[in-house]
């Protein structure tokens, strides 16, 4: 048997935002808290937001401190914020950090427990607040999916929290919020997108449902991910990597991701490298050292991108593959962790602690070449140079 998990109401093209008074009322919710950071704020689309709600009668608050990567902390302080009013719903307005900062406080909002007590293994079923989720990023697929990751600042541990709990009621993914995004960020997003695609299809948690939005995801973002970048203003370009990257957030989320969200985490956690550039930065080594585990279904992603023959035996097509995504990080400007800057002696002293939390993330195990610790730091060797 399959479970799938999918957003029940989906706004989705341009000029979906203006469509969320409706789908409130179309789901029932009266009082929605919004959850966001200060460049939505600064930028007028929080504005934008509250005015519509308050012009239809809906009675809006917001908070609008989330910070990248968010902390146990951030999250205290938009739940005190939340609990300050009456509300029956959380909206999350931004990238993937605000979005998965609303993820959990609707469930904290509910339920007496911690951030802590919810990372995996633990599963969150029980519901709490409603959740609508309204991306301004093509990336993170946060809007389609039932997972959050909160930073323990105390260890410098990204926290993966899964569980239907966290899976958006609404999701509006209107790329016109996308026109805006800088090269890097459109980058760096879109990658992390292409990932969720490839691991999906990938995973040991693969099905018929999931491999149909992922082999259409990875077609959409392979193609229109280079325009996206060169021409922010091409509406063609952002519409294609936006709806793919959301069909990618609804693959990943009911077939799991792998090994490269595993290493890239404690990358995020420990040098705070955006979680996007630190999947980018993994994906052609990562894809490399996992050929053997699946060579027939990355010989099928190189056929459908177009980088190796239809008749190209399994083995040269994976190979093209992985020649396919360097050259792609090429293009796009994705440095190593070496000349992006890390400090070198801090990697190699923390590689042991990041194969430890990539392992307990429980991602490794879906992939289809499994590591050891020992595998994984060899790994993160081959990625810093």
């Amino acid at each position: 048997m399959t479970a799938l998990y999918l957003p029940s109401f989906v706004r989705l093209g341009g000029g979906a935002l203006d469509e969320l008074p409706a789908a409130l009322a179309l789901a029932g919710l009266k009082a929605p808290f919004i959850v966001t950071d200060r460049f939505m704020a600064s930028s007028g689309l929080l504005e934008r937001v509250k005015n519509l709600l308050l012009g239809e009668g809906f009675d809006a608050r917001a908070f609008a401190d989330a910070v990248p990567d968010p902390t146990v902390v951030s999250v205290n302080a938009a739940l005190a914020a939340l609990k300050e009013g009456r509300h029956d719903c959380v909206i999350g307005l931004g990238g993937g950090s605000p979005i998965d900062t609303a993820k959990m406080v609707a469930v904290l909002a509910v339920h007496d427990t911690t951030p802590a007590a919810l990372k995996a293994p633990y599963v969150q079923d029980e519901p709490g607040l409603p959740i609508i989720a309204i991306p301004t990023t093509a990336g993170t697929g946060s809007e389609a999916t039932r997972v959050t990751v909160i930073t323990d600042e105390a260890t410098d541990e990204k926290m993966l929290c899964m569980g239907a709990a966290y899976q958006p009621r609404i999701a509006i993914v209107d790329y016109e919020l996308t026109l805006s995004m800088p090269l890097r960020l459109t980058a760096d997003t879109g990658t992390d997108a292409f990932t969720h695609a490839l691991e999906a299809y990938v995973s040991r948690r693969a099905n018929p449902f999931t491999d149909a939005l992922a082999l259409t995801a990875m077609t959409r973002i392979w193609e229109h991910l280079p325009t996206a970048c060169r021409e922010p203003a091409n509406r063609e370009a952002r519409a294609a990597v936006m709806q793919g990257a959301f069909e990618a957030g609804m693959a990943f989320s009911n077939a799991s991701v792998a090994l490269v969200h595993g290493m890239s985490r404690p990358i995020g956690a420990h040098f705070h490298v955006a979680h996007g550039l630190s999947n980018a930065m993994l994906l052609p080594e990562i894809t490399a050292w996992s050929l053997p585990g699946a060579p027939a279904r990355y010989a099928t992603c190189a056929r459908l991108l177009g980088v190796a023959s239809a008749r190209a035996p399994d083995v040269e097509a994976g190979d093209a593959l992985v020649a396919a995504l360097r050259a792609r990080n090429d293009e796009i400007g994705v440095p190593s962790p070496k000349t992006f800057g890390l400090d070198a002696a801090r990697w190699d002293n923390l590689l042991p602690l990041m194969a430890e939390q990539a392992l307990a993330s429980g991602s490794p195990a879906n992939n289809p070449r499994i590591p050891t610790a020992e595998e994984i730091v060899a790994l993160y060797r081959v990625v810093w140079g």
